[in-house]
């Protein structure tokens, strides 16, 4: 079989053209991952050794996904591929190797951003700043983006008039510099930065790698920021073979600096750019295309495509009206249950996508109560366990004792008697002898005012680390782990927990030895950094099986670069789909915009879109209108579902209330201010008849509260209640 057989004339012209930098501009669903699979095939086909090709994909998955494909294309399984995956693991895989050259050892320690965050808390705890005033999350985002932008605090310290908290913010990023420094560290923004600076400065270093790389393929280049973008034309020359990817409509990572315009970047820097396009849509129907293409035309940069497709013109975008997030996760439960039932389609078959995380909550109550089976991503990661964490940490403090957070997250995991203070004591020393943390566990003795039994179980620690630092190159990563996790008797300590919870943990623990053994049987002679590098630069997204039969519950942006049948995008309403800036200072109208057109073309025969009127968010009902990006969209391309055909046939006592006041009306429904006060009657869709026992306040903050029926007691602005008074 030839390596084209399965390209069109456009795809099979993009994969043998090699005279130079070229860029593919493709649409959803046009084949553009097949291309690239073909395009790296064909250059080994060619006698391009694989060592000379850097290949960037977005996610480990990709990378792994890619590699295999290849190799089944050439028939090859022993086929290596040392330099592909996500731009953070092969610079992560650079660094290794360079580290010295910027003034790191070649053991340091990578910080994911649960980690980063740990060390931000620690620090605003530290200055004793209120955690108000400074959120850790936030601070932590804020750093992440600075960072992305190359945006680092003396570059803040020139803004001569600064409030006080852009003062301690300020304050806590440089300790953040100062301090992930300090512990031998690099996180994930570090990895990037360090990386030009290495290329940039170090002349042998720039050589060796500009010599090393004679082909790149990148894709996603819309979501490079300025740094990658760098490092990108400091190895590739101007006229080199360099092959790149990208829709300036589907940008949708501008949070960590991604910057859309370096897709027009390289088409002026780059000599002799040949530009491509894949107009055909294999994935979507004419309808859902259509749809697509008049969200993303309204953005102000948007570049117009000839997109089309041979598929049937399918559907139109069913639009479902909910009364708040609990019905519009029965709705979406009963049009699952009906479309299997007439299309025979499976569970595997559908996606919910919604646009933060915390909406999932109402889908996995009503997915279970309706015994329909689903798997949220973007939760808590296998990697991000709590015990999985752990182990990590210990793997990380026995390469690189410096690790201070690393260090700090397992001094009692397990119990061994050291508290807090004893901690805050060491670190007192450890800073005032200008020593680490864990050359002061070895000098406990000496630090004051920690009680004999307490300095005996520290030195006991710090036995059993010497111990495992010194078999770290005995023994492989995952005999050493083994041999670990029998000495800390985790197993055991699970056991005696006797939870729901810690049975969880013992399936955790079991899965991360078989996995690292694994690795070990694969990787002989992969040292534990190997095994750590992989690991830190995971997501939820690398452990996607896409064939899994069960209900995908994902973000949008986890969506990304993902295909379903059946895709339902929730939680259409304004401040939320769009999101608010007042939640999400870094969103922007044409990036949510961009969002929008991801999760529409996930889509490849039918698109749902749901919207509620009221929801629980942040502590309190919100009331907002449908989104604006549904207003967007024609109303010929747009089908109203009929919500009272898709109840359960039961009515509950909440329904039946719903139905008694019909007559309220949806979208313009006006509470009756004047005539709510204490021992009024009212109605609200959300928790239904209630009494009012207080008013409080005045105008807009005025407040009302109501015990609804079942002594449900709820405090309500009324301004946004839009309470119906009972006549």
């Amino acid at each position: 079989m030839s390596l084209f057989d399965t390209l069109n004339a456009q795809q099979k012209a993009i994969v043998e053209y090699n005279n130079g930098p070229q860029i593919l501009i493709a649409g959803p669903g046009t084949g553009k991952s097949r291309v690239i699979t073909h395009k790296l095939a064909y250059l080994i086909q060619q006698g391009i050794d694989p060592e000379t090709i850097l290949c960037v994909t977005f996610t480990n998955k990709a990378a792994t996904d890619l590699k295999n494909k290849v190799r089944e294309l050439l028939g090859k399984d022993d086929i290596s591929f040392p330099w592909v995956g996500t731009f953070h693991s092969v610079l992560a895989k650079i660094l290794r190797v360079e580290a010295r050259a910027v003034g790191y050892s070649t053991s340091f320690s990578i910080y994911d951003t649960e980690d980063s965050e740990s060390l931000v808390t620690n620090i605003i705890n530290d200055f004793n700043i209120n955690s108000e005033a400074l959120n850790p999350r936030d601070v932590t985002r804020k750093i992440s983006y600075l960072k992305n932008v190359l945006t680092f605090p003396e570059d803040l310290l020139k803004k001569e008039e600064r409030t006080s908290v852009e003062d301690k913010f300020i304050r806590v990023y440089q300790e953040y510099q100062r301090k992930i420094r300090e512990n031998d560290s690099m996180d994930l923004e570090d990895l990037i930065i360090k990386s030009m600076e290495l290329l940039r400065d170090n002349k042998k270093a720039f050589n060796k790698y500009k010599k090393k790389f004679e082909h790149f393929i990148i894709d996603e280049f819309q979501e490079t920021n300025m740094a990658l973008y760098e490092i990108i034309k400091m190895l590739c020359s101007k006229s080199g073979k360099i092959f790149v990817t990208g829709d300036e409509a589907q940008s949708i990572y501008s949070w960590r600096g991604a910057k859309p315009e370096n897709i027009e970047k390289f088409k002026e820097e780059f000599s002799r750019v040949k530009v491509f396009t894949l107009e055909l849509s294999y994935r979507s129907t004419p309808i859902l295309i259509k749809a697509g293409t008049e969200i993303s035309a309204k953005n102000s940069n948007y570049v117009a495509k000839k997109t089309f497709t041979e598929n049937e013109d399918g559907e139109p975008l069913s639009l479902i009206k909910c009364s708040d997030e609990k019905d519009e996760a029965y709705q979406l439960a009963k049009f699952i249950k009906d479309e299997i039932a007439e299309f025979k389609y499976s569970y595997c078959d559908f996606a919910v996508l919604y646009r933060t995380n915390n909406q999932c909550r109402a889908f996995e109550d009503v997915f279970v109560e309706e015994g329909l089976p689903f798997k949220i991503f973007g939760g808590i990661e296998y990697y991000k366990r709590r015990e999985i964490k752990d182990l990590i940490a210990y793997l990380k403090v026995i390469i690189n004792p410096k690790d201070e957070e690393s260090l700090l997250r397992i001094m009692n995991f397990p119990q061994r008697g050291i508290g807090m203070t004893t901690i805050k004591r060491m670190i007192t020393f450890s800073k005032k002898h200008e020593v680490t943390l864990f050359e002061t566990m070895g000098r406990v003795f000496e630090v004051i005012d920690i009680k004999e039994r307490i300095q005996k179980n520290v030195k006991n620690f710090k036995i059993l680390l010497d111990k495992y630092i010194i078999l770290k190159d005995k023994l492989s990563v995952g005999e050493l782990t083994h041999a670990l996790v029998a000495e800390l008797e985790l197993q055991r300590l699970f056991n005696e927990e006797t939870t729901h919870e810690s049975l969880d943990k013992i399936d955790s623990l079991n899965d991360f030895l078989v996995s690292i053994s694994e690795f070990s049987k694969k990787n002989p002679e992969s040292p534990i950094e190997e095994y750590l590098r992989i690991v830190n630069l995971m997501t939820d997204l690398d452990g996607i099986d896409e064939s899994e039969n069960v209900i995908k519950l994902m973000t949008v942006h986890s969506a990304k670069g993902m295909e379903f049948p059946v895709v339902f995008v929730s939680g259409l309403e304004e401040q939320l789909f769009p999101l608010s800036t007042k939640f999400s200072p870094e969103a922007t109208i044409e990036e949510e915009r961009r969002l929008f057109y991801v999760a529409v073309t996930r889509a490849k025969k039918k698109i749902f879109l749901s919207h509620a009127r009221a929801r629980y968010r942040f502590g309190e009902v919100a009331y907002e209108n449908r989104s604006m990006f549904i207003n967007e969209i024609v109303s010929a391309l747009l089908k109203e579902e009929d919500a009272s055909q898709n109840r359960k046939g039961r009515k509950t006592k909440k329904e039946k209330i719903i139905q008694k006041f019909q007559s309220i009306g949806y979208v313009d429904w006006e509470q009756q201010k004047a005539l709510i006060k204490q021992g009024s009657r009212v109605f609200h869709e959300q928790f239904g008849l209630g009494k009012v026992i207080s008013v409080v306040g005045n105008g807009d903050n005025q407040k009302v509260t109501v015990v609804f029926d079942g002594n449900n007691m709820k405090q309500l602005m009324l301004k946004f209640a839009k309470l119906k008074v009972q006549n």
